[in-house]
């Protein structure tokens, strides 16, 4: 027997398998991280004694949940700073960029360690970073120590003016660099990301095809989350984005697009016809107000054999990395919509499981607790009110959105969360870590973090009810929309 066996001992186990069986009072035996065995725990500790055990008698067991569009830096360090009345082009353009641009490598490795420590809490254990990363190292450091499981890259796009851009042989010689320093199948490795929408050459999409197949790996970039890719493609080709993309040969089995909401027919028929995978964000989608309770055709993919898995996009769109919740909003949504074959909770979670390992290319290794596969596990305490009494998994998972009561993780079989607290990493070190760095990231961009509403310390409160009665009415809200380059202010402590 290795010493590396544990068992997860007694759950109930959501297995996600093809007969999408749920086995009730199920022992997991767990050997060098791979899931070896399911039966009873007389049967599995005789045959691994010595064994580590993880109780789990009377909770739900369930399959890591993947994000396959989540990302990493920048949104977590001022999250809820970017304000939610203007409209994407300026939340990215005025807000998002300027502070990825003024990023440090620690404010990235801080970042990324905050945003898998929140991922893995809430029982998500791959994550795909879509690309808009400075320093990829430290990024790929800081996701290790927490222990998920990741894909990633640097920023790329060669559109002249951009933070980071550059042309494009020298943004594919990064891209091989890290991939090569990362690897391909390790539990955090490198895929090939490029920013996409209308800020990419064509020579630089075709290279990041013929990369991502010449490094046996896979790629992603975004393209039509709303209308606006779709003039600069008219403008470009004459063609809407995907018929462009599919033109140039880069579709197909290896590309995860972020988002394609914005698809017409030809479009649709250009991602099935070429296996494309898409990622879909829905709280990002109604965060940022970008159509798609109009335009969506994300469940048509899916009601036609495509590839679909659920992101959640960044900290200031779509705001948490809960993969259950964009799981109950996909499906909320699809059925307010009067789709004509909407999807279910039962589907919604596939998407999030083994659905979504499909549409990344890892369907063989996680997505499901089957006996070969990585132990990427979700344990469930079930004694909280939203468990109470148990009803079927799916709907309870699904429309009961229970992440808060996600009690141990492992990923690769290794505890990386026990009775909701990170095991790898030091949380109350990060978030001092995460102040001092959004403190210091602030200042460098000059940026005022939104606030709707006035903030008054209490020792001020006398004061501030003064200077109301003189003035006749409410202190005015600091609610002006201070993005970077706008004021030149610095705000200091």
């Amino acid at each position: 027997m290795s010493t590396a066996a544990r068992l997860v001992v007694g759950g109930d186990v959501v297995t996600m398998a093809p007969g999408r069986e749920v086995l009730t009072g199920t022992t997991i035996a767990v050997v060098d991280g791979r899931i070896a065995a399911l039966g009873t725990a007389e049967e599995l500790r005789a045959r691994f004694p010595g064994a580590d055990e993880l109780d789990a008698t009377g909770c739900v067991v369930a399959p890591g949940m993947i994000n396959a569009h989540q990302h990493t830096t920048a949104d977590p360090l001022t999250r809820s700073g970017i304000p939610d009345d203007i409209d994407s082009q300026r939340a990215i353009f005025d807000w998002a960029v300027p502070l990825h641009n003024a990023h440090t490598g620690g404010d990235d490795e801080v970042s990324a360690m905050l945003t898998a420590v929140e991922s893995l809490r809430r029982g998500v254990t791959t994550l795909i970073e879509p690309g808009t990363v400075a320093h990829p190292l430290r990024v790929a450091a800081g996701l290790r120590k927490t222990g998920i499981r990741a894909r990633l890259n640097g920023w790329g796009w060669d559109a002249e003016g951009l933070p980071f851009s550059a042309p494009a042989d020298e943004v594919l010689a990064r891209q091989e660099e890290l991939v090569r320093a990362l690897g391909t199948t390790e539990r955090v490795s490198g895929w090939i990301t490029l920013l996409g929408h209308d800020l990419v050459s064509d020579a630089l999409f075709q290279g990041a095809a013929e990369l991502a197949e010449r490094l046996d790996t896979r790629m992603t970039w975004h393209i039509s989350p709303g209308q606006n890719d779709i003039p600069g493609y008219a403008a470009r080709s004459g063609r809407r984005p995907v018929v462009h993309l599919h033109e140039l040969g880069v579709l197909g089995p290896r590309l995860l697009l972020g988002h394609a909401v914005w698809l017409d027919d030809a479009e649709v028929d250009a991602i099935l016809e070429t296996d494309t995978a898409v990622a879909s964000s829905p709280g990002a989608y109604l965060r940022l107000g970008q159509g798609f309770t109009r335009a969506a055709r994300h469940v048509e993919l899916i009601r036609r054999g495509g590839r679909v898995a659920l992101g959640c996009d960044s900290h200031n769109a779509g705001d948490v990395p809960d993969i259950l919740r964009a799981a109950m909003l996909f499906a909320g949504l699809s059925l307010d919509r009067g789709d004509a074959e909407p999807v279910h909770a039962h589907e919604a979670l596939a998407l999030a499981t083994i659905d979504g390992a499909r549409a990344i290319g890892l369907d063989d290794q996680i997505g499901s607790i089957e006996i070969g596969k990585a132990a990427d596990l979700v344990v469930f305490d079930t004694t909280d009110p939203v468990w109470t009494p148990r009803g079927d998994e799916a709907l309870q998972l699904v429309w009961g959105m229970p992440s808060h009561t996600v009690r141990d993780v492992l990923v690769d079989g290794t505890v990386v969360v026990r009775g909701g607290q990170t095991q790898l990493v030091d949380y109350d070190d990060l978030r001092a870590c995460a102040a001092e760095n959004a403190h210091h990231l602030l200042r460098r961009t000059g940026i005022t973090p939104f606030r709707r509403w006035p903030r008054i310390a209490a020792a001020e409160l006398e004061l501030a009810e003064n200077m109301q009665a003189a003035s006749g009415g409410p202190a005015a809200p600091e609610a002006e929309h201070r993005a970077a380059g706008r004021t030149g202010e610095r705000v200091c402590p």
